[in-house]
């Protein structure tokens, strides 16, 4: 399958699973700890957002001119949007636990990596300096994946 189409089906499935979450009512966070785990994930989602540009905003895996960022977020994480959204997903998913949450959120895991591998495989393609720099940074946990 073309990794571009591909990509937009695990984004379709991404987005299916975080309205599943807000429609049974566990996408927030309940308590002090979700509430700041997801505050720090929209922050993280937004300084990555800053950094990269707005060059990042399409549905599919699409490598984009002008080079890879190693500045910010992405001096630690490879994928820091895509792990934003999975630390605001699980603590959703922590303050709310059920077998319907936590389907979703592995799901939600899934298609993100699926998203990840994708967009990997098109910039080493693209930027052949993309493997030592994905030898070298974590893709979604600085210092541990």
């Amino acid at each position: 399958m073309n990794l571009k189409i591909l990509s937009l089906v695990a984004l379709v499935g991404l987005a299916a699973c975080v309205l599943g979450l807000y429609l049974n009512h566990a996408l927030f966070g309940t308590g002090p700890v979700t509430i700041a785990i997801q505050i720090s994930a929209a922050s993280l989602m937004i300084w990555a957002r800053f950094t990269f540009g707005i060059r990042s905003f399409h549905g599919a895996a699409n490598p984009t001119a002008g080079g890879l960022v190693r500045s910010g977020p992405y001096k630690y994480i490879r994928h820091p949007i895509y792990a934003a959204i999975l630390y605001f997903l699980w603590a959703g998913i922590a303050a709310h636990p059920s077998l319907l949450s936590v389907a979703a959120g592995l799901l939600a895991t899934l298609t993100s990596a699926v998203r990840m591998g994708a967009e990997e495989s098109l910039l080493v393609r693209t930027y052949p300096e993309y493997r030592e720099y994905a030898r070298t940074t974590a893709r979604v946990l600085p210092f541990l994946l």
